[in-house]
Protein backbone atom coordinates (compact mmCIF):
# COMPACT_ATOMS: atom_id res chain seq x y z
CA UNK A 1 0.00 0.00 0.00
CA UNK A 2 1.22 3.49 -0.88
CA UNK A 3 1.58 5.40 2.38
CA UNK A 4 3.12 8.55 0.90
CA UNK A 5 1.39 11.81 1.74
CA UNK A 6 0.65 14.20 -1.10
CA UNK A 7 1.52 17.85 -0.76
CA UNK A 8 -1.17 20.31 -1.70
CA UNK A 9 -1.21 24.06 -2.36
CA UNK A 10 -1.08 25.91 0.94
CA UNK A 11 -0.81 29.35 -0.66
CA UNK A 12 -0.54 30.99 -4.06
CA UNK A 13 1.88 33.86 -4.59
CA UNK A 14 1.19 35.77 -7.80
CA UNK A 15 4.21 37.44 -9.34
CA UNK A 16 4.12 41.21 -9.66
CA UNK A 17 5.94 43.43 -12.16
CA UNK A 18 8.85 45.41 -10.76
CA UNK A 19 12.36 46.50 -11.70
CA UNK A 20 15.78 46.07 -10.16
CA UNK A 21 19.39 46.88 -10.86
CA UNK A 22 19.63 49.88 -13.18
CA UNK A 23 16.07 49.37 -14.42
CA UNK A 24 15.75 45.74 -15.50
CA UNK A 25 12.09 44.75 -15.88
CA UNK A 26 11.16 41.55 -14.09
CA UNK A 27 8.42 39.76 -12.18
CA UNK A 28 8.84 38.92 -8.49
CA UNK A 29 6.84 36.29 -6.62
CA UNK A 30 8.62 35.29 -3.42
CA UNK A 31 9.98 38.43 -1.81
CA UNK A 32 7.52 40.79 -3.48
CA UNK A 33 6.42 41.89 -0.01
CA UNK A 34 8.35 42.02 3.25
CA UNK A 35 8.25 38.62 4.91
CA UNK A 36 6.73 36.89 1.88
CA UNK A 37 9.24 34.08 1.69
CA UNK A 38 9.36 30.29 2.09
CA UNK A 39 12.15 29.46 4.54
CA UNK A 40 14.95 29.24 3.40
CA UNK A 41 13.92 30.72 0.01
CA UNK A 42 13.85 34.51 0.23
CA UNK A 43 13.08 35.72 -3.29
CA UNK A 44 12.40 34.54 -6.83
CA UNK A 45 12.65 36.88 -9.81
CA UNK A 46 11.83 36.03 -13.41
CA UNK A 47 13.25 38.32 -16.09
CA UNK A 48 11.77 37.84 -19.56
CA UNK A 49 11.76 40.27 -22.46
CA UNK A 50 12.42 40.54 -26.18
CA UNK A 51 12.86 44.31 -25.81
CA UNK A 52 16.46 45.37 -25.08
CA UNK A 53 15.20 48.48 -23.29
CA UNK A 54 13.89 46.15 -20.57
CA UNK A 55 17.29 44.62 -19.77
CA UNK A 56 20.24 46.49 -21.31
CA UNK A 57 20.93 48.55 -18.16
CA UNK A 58 21.68 45.33 -16.29
CA UNK A 59 22.77 45.07 -12.70
CA UNK A 60 25.83 47.30 -12.17
CA UNK A 61 28.20 46.72 -9.27
CA UNK A 62 26.31 46.04 -6.01
CA UNK A 63 26.94 44.26 -2.68
CA UNK A 64 25.45 41.19 -0.97
CA UNK A 65 25.92 39.62 2.45
CA UNK A 66 24.35 36.70 4.29
CA UNK A 67 22.77 34.51 1.60
CA UNK A 68 23.21 32.78 -1.76
CA UNK A 69 22.04 33.87 -5.20
CA UNK A 70 21.24 31.32 -7.89
CA UNK A 71 20.98 32.65 -11.45
CA UNK A 72 19.52 30.31 -14.07
CA UNK A 73 19.52 31.47 -17.69
CA UNK A 74 17.02 30.22 -20.26
CA UNK A 75 17.83 32.64 -23.11
CA UNK A 76 20.47 35.27 -23.65
CA UNK A 77 23.87 36.01 -22.13
CA UNK A 78 24.77 37.68 -18.84
CA UNK A 79 28.33 38.50 -17.77
CA UNK A 80 29.29 38.23 -14.10
CA UNK A 81 32.22 40.11 -12.57
CA UNK A 82 33.10 40.47 -8.89
CA UNK A 83 35.63 42.05 -6.51
CA UNK A 84 37.57 38.78 -6.32
CA UNK A 85 38.46 39.10 -10.00
CA UNK A 86 36.10 36.37 -11.12
CA UNK A 87 34.35 36.73 -14.45
CA UNK A 88 31.95 34.46 -16.25
CA UNK A 89 29.49 34.49 -19.14
CA UNK A 90 26.18 32.87 -18.32
CA UNK A 91 24.61 31.51 -21.50
CA UNK A 92 21.38 29.64 -22.25
CA UNK A 93 20.78 26.79 -19.82
CA UNK A 94 23.66 27.69 -17.50
CA UNK A 95 23.60 28.41 -13.77
CA UNK A 96 25.65 30.48 -11.37
CA UNK A 97 25.49 29.48 -7.71
CA UNK A 98 27.01 32.32 -5.70
CA UNK A 99 27.49 32.21 -1.94
CA UNK A 100 27.76 35.84 -0.88
CA UNK A 101 28.33 34.89 2.79
CA UNK A 102 30.47 37.60 4.47
CA UNK A 103 30.34 39.81 1.44
CA UNK A 104 30.69 40.10 -2.29
CA UNK A 105 30.49 43.06 -4.66
CA UNK A 106 29.58 42.07 -8.19
CA UNK A 107 27.86 43.09 -11.39
CA UNK A 108 25.65 41.18 -13.83
CA UNK A 109 25.50 42.79 -17.24
CA UNK A 110 23.76 41.61 -20.44
CA UNK A 111 26.10 40.64 -23.28
CA UNK A 112 23.61 41.36 -26.07
CA UNK A 113 21.89 44.36 -27.60
CA UNK A 114 18.98 42.51 -29.19
CA UNK A 115 16.98 39.34 -28.80
CA UNK A 116 15.43 37.56 -25.85
CA UNK A 117 16.77 37.70 -22.31
CA UNK A 118 15.07 35.23 -19.99
CA UNK A 119 15.96 33.59 -16.72
CA UNK A 120 15.56 33.52 -12.97
CA UNK A 121 17.34 34.66 -9.87
CA UNK A 122 16.68 32.89 -6.59
CA UNK A 123 17.81 34.08 -3.16
CA UNK A 124 18.55 31.26 -0.71
CA UNK A 125 19.24 32.06 2.92
CA UNK A 126 22.33 30.92 4.81
CA UNK A 127 22.31 29.81 8.45
CA UNK A 128 23.77 32.20 11.02
CA UNK A 129 26.83 29.97 11.33
CA UNK A 130 27.68 30.48 7.64
CA UNK A 131 26.76 34.10 7.02
CA UNK A 132 30.26 35.39 7.72
CA UNK A 133 32.23 32.74 5.85
CA UNK A 134 34.31 33.74 2.82
CA UNK A 135 32.36 34.33 -0.38
CA UNK A 136 32.50 31.79 -3.20
CA UNK A 137 30.74 30.99 -6.44
CA UNK A 138 30.40 28.29 -9.04
CA UNK A 139 29.49 28.63 -12.71
CA UNK A 140 27.71 25.56 -14.07
CA UNK A 141 27.52 25.30 -17.88
CA UNK A 142 24.39 23.84 -19.46
CA UNK A 143 26.36 20.75 -20.47
CA UNK A 144 26.93 19.89 -16.79
CA UNK A 145 23.23 19.92 -15.89
CA UNK A 146 21.78 16.41 -16.34
CA UNK A 147 18.45 15.93 -18.12
CA UNK A 148 16.20 13.04 -17.11
CA UNK A 149 13.69 12.01 -19.83
CA UNK A 150 10.20 11.12 -18.60
CA UNK A 151 8.40 7.96 -19.69
CA UNK A 152 5.31 9.84 -20.84
CA UNK A 153 7.26 12.54 -22.62
CA UNK A 154 8.88 15.66 -21.25
CA UNK A 155 12.03 15.96 -19.16
CA UNK A 156 13.47 17.16 -15.88
CA UNK A 157 16.68 19.17 -15.62
CA UNK A 158 18.38 18.50 -12.29
CA UNK A 159 20.15 21.66 -11.14
CA UNK A 160 20.46 20.74 -7.46
CA UNK A 161 19.63 17.66 -5.43
CA UNK A 162 18.50 14.35 -6.94
CA UNK A 163 15.68 13.12 -9.15
CA UNK A 164 15.12 9.47 -10.06
CA UNK A 165 18.66 8.61 -9.00
CA UNK A 166 20.29 11.41 -11.00
CA UNK A 167 22.28 14.00 -9.06
CA UNK A 168 22.57 17.61 -10.10
CA UNK A 169 25.87 19.53 -10.06
CA UNK A 170 24.90 21.12 -6.72
CA UNK A 171 24.46 18.08 -4.53
CA UNK A 172 25.63 17.53 -0.97
CA UNK A 173 28.96 19.36 -1.16
CA UNK A 174 30.28 22.86 -1.50
CA UNK A 175 27.73 25.69 -1.36
CA UNK A 176 24.22 25.09 -0.10
CA UNK A 177 25.21 22.05 1.98
CA UNK A 178 23.21 23.08 5.04
CA UNK A 179 19.89 23.70 3.27
CA UNK A 180 20.30 20.67 0.96
CA UNK A 181 18.30 22.24 -1.90
CA UNK A 182 16.34 20.50 -4.62
CA UNK A 183 16.10 22.60 -7.80
CA UNK A 184 14.34 20.99 -10.78
CA UNK A 185 13.27 22.48 -14.11
CA UNK A 186 10.30 20.31 -15.14
CA UNK A 187 8.97 20.20 -18.73
CA UNK A 188 5.66 18.36 -19.17
CA UNK A 189 3.69 17.82 -22.39
CA UNK A 190 -0.09 18.48 -22.42
CA UNK A 191 -1.97 16.63 -19.66
CA UNK A 192 1.13 14.69 -18.54
CA UNK A 193 1.44 13.78 -14.88
CA UNK A 194 4.51 13.53 -12.67
CA UNK A 195 4.98 12.65 -9.00
CA UNK A 196 8.15 13.93 -7.33
CA UNK A 197 9.23 12.76 -3.86
CA UNK A 198 10.24 15.53 -1.45
CA UNK A 199 11.77 15.17 1.99
CA UNK A 200 8.78 15.56 4.33
CA UNK A 201 10.44 18.11 6.63
CA UNK A 202 11.52 20.42 3.78
CA UNK A 203 9.83 23.59 2.59
CA UNK A 204 8.80 23.50 -1.07
CA UNK A 205 7.17 25.54 -3.82
CA UNK A 206 6.42 25.28 -7.54
CA UNK A 207 6.63 28.15 -10.04
CA UNK A 208 4.96 27.89 -13.44
CA UNK A 209 6.82 29.89 -16.08
CA UNK A 210 5.13 28.49 -19.20
CA UNK A 211 1.69 26.95 -19.49
CA UNK A 212 -0.26 25.99 -16.41
CA UNK A 213 -0.66 22.99 -14.16
CA UNK A 214 -2.69 21.32 -11.43
CA UNK A 215 -0.89 20.73 -8.15
CA UNK A 216 -1.87 17.89 -5.83
CA UNK A 217 -3.86 14.64 -6.05
CA UNK A 218 -7.08 14.63 -8.09
CA UNK A 219 -9.44 15.17 -5.16
CA UNK A 220 -7.38 18.08 -3.78
CA UNK A 221 -5.74 19.53 -6.88
CA UNK A 222 -5.52 23.26 -7.37
CA UNK A 223 -4.65 25.15 -10.53
CA UNK A 224 -1.33 26.94 -10.72
CA UNK A 225 -1.51 29.75 -13.26
CA UNK A 226 1.44 30.88 -15.32
CA UNK A 227 3.96 33.09 -13.52
CA UNK A 228 2.71 32.25 -10.05
CA UNK A 229 4.28 30.29 -7.18
CA UNK A 230 2.45 27.59 -5.23
CA UNK A 231 3.72 27.16 -1.68
CA UNK A 232 3.22 23.50 -0.78
CA UNK A 233 1.85 21.92 2.37
CA UNK A 234 3.76 19.23 4.28
CA UNK A 235 4.00 15.79 2.68
CA UNK A 236 6.29 13.24 1.06
CA UNK A 237 5.64 14.03 -2.60
CA UNK A 238 4.00 16.47 -4.99
CA UNK A 239 1.86 15.53 -8.00
CA UNK A 240 2.07 17.78 -11.05
CA UNK A 241 -0.42 17.63 -13.94
CA UNK A 242 0.17 19.79 -17.00
CA UNK A 243 -2.64 21.75 -18.61
CA UNK A 244 -3.78 21.62 -22.23
CA UNK A 245 -0.72 23.53 -23.48
CA UNK A 246 1.79 21.63 -21.36
CA UNK A 247 3.78 23.18 -18.54
CA UNK A 248 7.29 24.28 -17.68
CA UNK A 249 7.79 24.50 -13.95
CA UNK A 250 10.47 25.16 -11.38
CA UNK A 251 10.20 22.83 -8.37
CA UNK A 252 12.25 23.87 -5.36
CA UNK A 253 12.61 22.38 -1.90
CA UNK A 254 15.11 22.78 0.93
CA UNK A 255 15.67 22.24 4.63
CA UNK A 256 14.21 25.24 6.51
CA UNK A 257 16.56 27.14 8.81
CA UNK A 258 13.94 28.36 11.30
CA UNK A 259 16.07 31.38 12.21
CA UNK A 260 15.14 35.06 12.40
CA UNK A 261 15.37 36.88 9.07
CA UNK A 262 16.20 40.58 8.95
CA UNK A 263 16.63 41.99 5.46
CA UNK A 264 17.74 45.42 4.33
CA UNK A 265 18.12 45.60 0.56
CA UNK A 266 21.04 43.34 -0.46
CA UNK A 267 21.84 42.26 3.11
CA UNK A 268 20.13 39.38 4.93
CA UNK A 269 21.13 38.72 8.52
CA UNK A 270 19.57 37.49 11.77
CA UNK A 271 19.41 40.73 13.78
CA UNK A 272 19.01 44.43 13.18
CA UNK A 273 22.43 45.01 14.72
CA UNK A 274 24.02 42.69 12.14
CA UNK A 275 22.30 44.61 9.35
CA UNK A 276 23.60 47.89 10.73
CA UNK A 277 27.09 46.37 10.83
CA UNK A 278 26.76 45.21 7.21
CA UNK A 279 25.77 48.72 6.09
CA UNK A 280 28.63 50.22 8.08
CA UNK A 281 31.10 47.70 6.65
CA UNK A 282 29.97 48.46 3.11
CA UNK A 283 30.23 52.22 3.61
CA UNK A 284 33.79 51.89 4.92
CA UNK A 285 35.04 49.27 2.46
CA UNK A 286 35.07 46.42 4.99
CA UNK A 287 32.21 44.30 3.60
CA UNK A 288 34.52 41.90 1.78
CA UNK A 289 37.48 42.08 4.16
CA UNK A 290 38.67 38.90 5.86
CA UNK A 291 37.19 38.35 9.32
Amino acid sequence: MDSATDRTVARLIESVPTSDGAGVSLRRSLGSQRGLYVDPFLMLDEFFSDDPDDYLAGFPSHPHRGFETVTYMLDGHMRHQDHLGNTGDLGPGSVQWMTAARGIIHSEMPQQTAGRMRGFQLWLNLPASEKMKPASYRDVPASDIPVVPLAGGGEVKVIAGRFQGTAGPINGAGPALTTDPLYLDVHLPPHAELSVPIESSYSAFVYAYDGDALIGPPAQSRPLPRRAAAVLSAGDRVRLTAGAEGARLLLLAARPLREPVVQYGPFVMNTREEIEQAVEDYRHGRLTAAA
